[in-house]
């Protein structure tokens, strides 16, 4: 699925809250239990000092600490200084205002607002990235019900809510707009199960909303139950700084949109859905010209122009945006209307194309305007001319994405190794790379290692099982081996092709500061995995699918699980008995097994999900879930 906005790469570049919490459970059972913040002596230690003394000196300094721990925002940072002692345990967690929580099955809501007593933000993710690709049932889990409950009696000033893969009715997020009188921010991403209703709670009852962003997520809209929810907004000026909708699947009322626009001056973000015409389109920019993210709905003509009726000037509209600098949407895009878009294409630093089905000719009409570009986004259709045209312009690239049109293994892709050393020759700053293809050579990934040594995040994505270079048909060994040793900064980082137990040893061996590792179609023996288990140190999410690693490739994880986020296997070799030993052997994980009806008590395991959690395995696991004990 393509987010419709770079996505950042805060759940590689931290760890989630839940490493504190597992982590102060031993700073609580431990000989820490004694110290405090001075690390005074306590009262008939033969010090000297009265014991009214220590605790007055102790509360002086936790009140300089808390002071000190308000300008600390870093997640990893408070997680290091909440170790320190009880004290400073007891002070973080007070001036902690922002939650993460990276698995809502980690730890149980009550004992999240238990320890954190003062946050205002929290953010929650739910399903694994594979539910992305249909690999997990639909009602695995993931209910949003119980926390909204939890967060609704705990922090009633609660003022942002960022969540990702959860499932959410129209009940909750109505007890939302309920329960917090300062709620600005609502952000779902990939999310499900929730409908217009639910949106016009929000939009009725939250006075002081900012920010509404829908991005990727499945709105019900049921033709008995849809509401005209852009018309809950309230009639008078409003806060409203960013709104995203573009995935919403029904028509809304573009005379309330175009109303609502009007009445938003701070409205810095707009991301239309499909049902927005060219020609709403251009009225929606003439209401705001202060406009700096765009998301342009359909990009098409809905309404027939009428003979002897002038065409609307539309990149004079865009041109009146002065302050544009990302610009998306393009959905059922009409090439002849791109030209509307060059006056603002010198200032863009973001460029999402991926839903925009353009050919090379037409990319390059546009992209030799933009030469400030840092982020990308395109479709394979632009083929390798295109790509080539991107490395001459955008000397400034950061982040490219390339997505396939046709991911048949059989055809040979629009886009190469061509295209793809094209990229790192021109664009020597990039710092992160998703390339999907059905043809990569050694030679060029090497040069893309050699050429951008920034690469933090490397997934190179080749369509097909087992494919190896096809110039010299040797694995693909040497290419990932020349990434994870030439670019010091990788902390992502996804493999494909044919590939030998020798690349994941570059792996294990190179790649100190991975902690995502994404694994599809290759391998050799278990041995390939036992390397990286062995040698990442700072792994944190593994995902293998319809590889040959089995049990013996589990077993080799022992000692590193409990510093894991999660654990998948799909399609693999796996045993029920080796999954039930590591069930036994760490208790504090939670092993899920996925089978399908007619495997449901066999031996061989389809998906292990395995995570770690403070409060033991759910208690809302489908019958086609089974957790191993």
């Amino acid at each position: 699925m393509r987010e419709n906005h770079p996505s950042s790469n805060s759940e590689d570049d931290h760890r989630s809250s839940l490493l504190d919490l597992a982590r102060a459970e031993i700073t609580e059972s431990s000989s820490s239990k004694t110290r405090t913040c001075g690390g005074f002596p306590g009262p008939g230690s033969g010090s000297g000092s009265s014991e009214s003394q220590v605790p007055f000196l102790d509360q002086v300094l936790e009140n300089v600490l808390e002071n000190v721990l308000h300008f600390l925002s870093s997640r990893r940072d408070r997680n290091a200084a909440s170790l320190v002692c009880r004290c400073w345990y007891r002070v973080e967690a007070l001036t902690r205002s922002e939650l993460f929580i990276g698995n809502c099955y980690a730890l149980s809501p009550a004992r999240a607002t238990a320890r954190f007593t003062r946050v205002k933000s929290v953010t929650l993710k739910g399903k694994p990235r594979f539910a992305d690709f249909d690999l997990m049932p639909p009602d695995w889990g993931a209910h949003f019900a119980p926390w909204a409950s939890a967060l609704a009696q705990a922090y009633p000033w609660l003022e942002k809510l960022h969540l990702k893969r959860m499932s959410i009715t129209d009940r909750d997020l109505a007890l939302v707009a309920d329960s917090f009188a300062g709620f600005r921010e609502l952000v779902l991403v990939c999310c499900e199960n929730f409908g217009t209703r639910g949106l016009a709670a929000i939009a009725g009852k939250c006075r002081m909303l900012r920010v509404l962003e829908l991005v990727e997520s499945v709105v019900e809209a049921e033709d008995e139950d849809e509401v005209d929810w852009i018309s809950c907004f309230p009639e008078s000026q409003t806060n409203l700084e960013s709104l995203v909708f573009d995935c919403v699947e029904c028509p809304i009322n573009f005379e309330a949109l175009e109303s609502l626009v009007a009445r938003s001056p701070s409205l810095k973000k707009l991301r239309l859905n499909r049902f927005v015409s060219m020609a709403q389109l251009y009225r929606l920019l003439l209401r705001a010209p202060q406009l700096t993210h765009l998301g342009t709905g359909s990009f098409s003509a809905n309404e027939a122009v009428a003979v002897g009726d002038q065409e609307l000037d539309y990149a004079a509209a865009f041109q009146a945006c002065r302050s544009l600098v990302c610009l998306s949407g393009f959905r059922e895009i009409w090439p002849d209307y791109l030209p509307a878009i060059y006056p603002v294409c010198a200032n863009l630093t973001s460029l999402n194309l991926s839903y925009a089905n353009v050919d090379a000719e037409q990319l390059k009409s546009v992209i030799r305007h933009c030469h400030k570009l840092q982020i990308f986004w395109v479709l394979d259709s632009i083929c390798d001319e295109g790509l080539q045209a991107v490395a001459a312009t955008c000397k400034d690239l950061r982040e490219l994405r390339v997505f396939p049109v046709d991911t048949r293994e059989e055809i040979d892709g629009p886009v190469s190794e061509v295209g793809f050393e094209a990229i790192s020759q021109g664009c020597r700053k990039l710092e992160s790379i998703l390339f999907f293809c059905q043809r990569m050579t050694n030679a060029a990934v090497v040069a893309m290692s050699k050429n951008c040594p920034d690469l933090v995040v490397f997934r190179l994505c080749i369509i097909g099982r087992y494919r190896p270079d096809p110039v010299t048909q040797e694995p693909m060994d040497e290419g990932f081996g020349a990434i994870v040793m030439n670019c010091k900064k990788l902390t992502r980082l996804a493999v494909s092709g044919l590939l030998t137990d020798h690349a994941f040893e570059y792996i294990g061996k190179y790649g100190k500061l991975v902690r995502t590792l994404s694994v599809a179609f290759n391998g050799d023996t278990d041995m390939g995995l036992k390397y990286v288990l062995e040698g990442c140190p700072n792994l944190q999410k593994l995902e293998v699918r319809d590889s040959p690693f089995g049990d013996v490739a589990l077993r080799s994880g022992l000692h590193h699980y409990y510093n894991m986020r999660f654990l998948w296997m799909s399609s693999c070799k796996l045993m029920r008995q080796a999954c039930q030993e590591v069930a036994r052997a760490l208790p504090r994980l939670v092993l899920e097994v996925i089978n399908s009806e007619e495997n449901a008590g066999g031996d061989d395991i389809e998906i292990l999900y395995m995570y770690r959690s403070l409060d033991g395995p759910r208690d809302d696991a489908p019958g086609v879930v089974t957790i191993l004990h």
